[in-house]
């Protein structure tokens, strides 16, 4: 299986409510990424499996930011 980008929570992993309190992804359990089997469908990726796949889900992570413009460096004030 391949671990794809949450569609539920596009990958943050949370939600806020209208009283702006975080909730928890149910789909992917907070991770912001799930597993995808040979059919298209998502499965939650298990606890047991987080250090097999920390590597893969942080360069993942690392990929989305950096498509909504985070570079890691500090933004000069001017």
């Amino acid at each position: 299986m391949e671990i794809v980008q949450c569609i539920s929570c596009e990958g943050y992993g949370w939600f806020e409510d209208e009283s702006h309190e975080s909730i928890e992804c149910n789909w992917c359990g907070g991770v912001g990424y799930t597993y995808r089997d040979a059919a298209g469908i998502d499965h939650r990726i298990p606890t047991a499996d987080y250090e097999r796949v920390s590597d893969q889900l942080e360069q993942l992570e690392a990929e989305r930011l950096r498509k909504m413009g985070y570079t890691g460096k500090v933004k000069p004030r001017w």
